[in-house]
C-alpha cells in the first residue's frame, strides 16, 4: 500500500536500510514513527493535514517492517530512535517534532535524549514506555497465538481490536497490507523479537527528557487497564501536555484523525513560534 503516493526513499545504515517518505517543503519538520508490526501508512490520515498546515512531513518504516530491511541485530526503541535521527541528518533539516505510536513513543523519547539538537518536541500516541504486567491468561493467549501458522491472523486480529470506535474507511485494506508484509521472510521474527524486549531502559530515561511533549491517549485503549491514568502518570514525569480522546483506542490519530491532527498542528505551531524551548530536567 503506497503511503499517500509519496516516493519511497532509503537511509542506508551498517545494519540495513530504512524506508521513508518525505513530502518536502520548508515548513516545520514532523517525523512519524509507526508502532511495531505496522506500516508508515499509519499516518496517512493526519499527514495531509500537517502538510496542508505548512509542515514538511516524513514518515518511516520501522526496522523489520514495511519496506525497511527485515533482519537486524537490534530492534529496540532506542535503535529505532537512532534511525529517525539518522534520517534527519541525511535530510539536513530540523529540528523536528517526532511522533511515535505505541512502543515507538519510546523511540521518539530516545531520539530527544540522544540528539536534542535534532528534536524540538515529541508527540506520544498511545505510548507504551514501560513494561506492562500481563495476566497468566494473557501470557497463555499470546503463547498460543504466535505458536503456529495462524500467527499472522492472530496479530492482525489483535491489531483490529485496537480501533474500538471508528476504524478508518480503508481499515480492511490496511489490515491486508500489514498481513502481506508480515508474511514476507524474517518479518514475523522481527515482530516476535520486538514483543519480547523489555521497555525498562526507556522507562529509566523519562526523567531525563527535556523537550516539550504532547501525550495523546484514547479512553478505550485496550493495552492499558486505565488509559487516562496512564497518560496522566506519564505526563507528570515528562511535564507534558495531554490530549485525552474520548472513545479512541490505541490509534487515536487514525480513529479521530481530524481532532488529533488539529491538536498536533497546534503543538507544532507553538514550538515553531517559540523555538526549541525545553522544560527543566527533573531530578530524582
Amino acid at each position: 500500500m503506497a503511503p499517500n503516493d509519496v516516493q519511497t526513499q532509503f537511509l542506508q545504515t551498517e545494519g540495513g536500510r530504512i524506508a521513508f517518505d518525505d513530502t518536502g517543503g520548508t515548513g516545520p519538520l514532523v517525523v512519524g514513527i509507526p508502532g511495531m508490526g505496522d506500516l508508515r501508512s499509519e499516518y496517512r490520515l493526519i499527514k495531509p493535514m500537517l502538510q496542508h498546515a505548512g509542515c514538511r512531513v516524513v514518515t518511516m518504516d520501522v526496522r523489520g517492517f514495511g519496506q525497511s530491511s527485515p533482519e537486524w541485530s537490534d530492534y529496540s526503541a532506542r535503535a529505532v530512535g537512532r534511525d529517525a535521527v539518522a534520517i534527519l541528518r541525511q535530510l539536513a533539516d530540523g529540528p523536528a517534532v517526532i511522533m511515535g505510536n505505541s512502543f515507538a513513543a519510546g523511540s521518539a523519547l530516545w531520539a530527544a535524549k540522544e540528539a536534542p539538537s535534532h528534536v524540538n518536541g515529541v508527540v506520544l500516541l498511545g505510548p507504551i514506555v514501560r513494561d506492562l504486567p500481563l495476566t497468566t491468561i494473557q501470557k497463555l493467549v499470546l503463547g498460543l497465538g504466535f505458536a503456529g501458522p495462524w500467527r499472522t491472523w492472530f496479530w492482525t486480529t489483535y491489531w483490529s481490536s485496537l480501533f474500538p470506535t471508528k476504524p478508518a474507511p480503508d481499515h480492511a485494506e490496511v489490515k491486508a497490507a500489514i498481513a502481506a508484509n508480515l508474511r514476507e521472510p524474517k518479518r514475523m521474527q522481527a515482530l516476535l523479537t520486538m514483543l519480547s524486549l523489555s521497555k525498562s531502559d526507556t522507562a529509566a530515561i523519562l526523567d531525563e527528557i527535556s523537550v516539550p511533549s504532547l501525550i495523546v491517549m484514547g479512553t478505550k485503549d485496550p493495552d492499558f487497564t486505565d488509559p487516562v491514568e496512564e497518560a496522566r502518570s506519564l505526563a507528570s514525569r515528562l511535564h507534558a501536555e495531554t490530549m485525552i480522546v474520548e472513545g479512541a483506542g490505541h490509534y487515536p490519530h487514525v480513529e479521530m484523525a481530524n481532532d488529533v491532527g488539529q491538536r498536533i498542528i497546534a503543538f507544532v505551531r507553538q514550538l515553531d513560534k517559540s523555538g526549541p524551548a525545553v522544560v527543566p530536567l527533573r531530578r530524582s
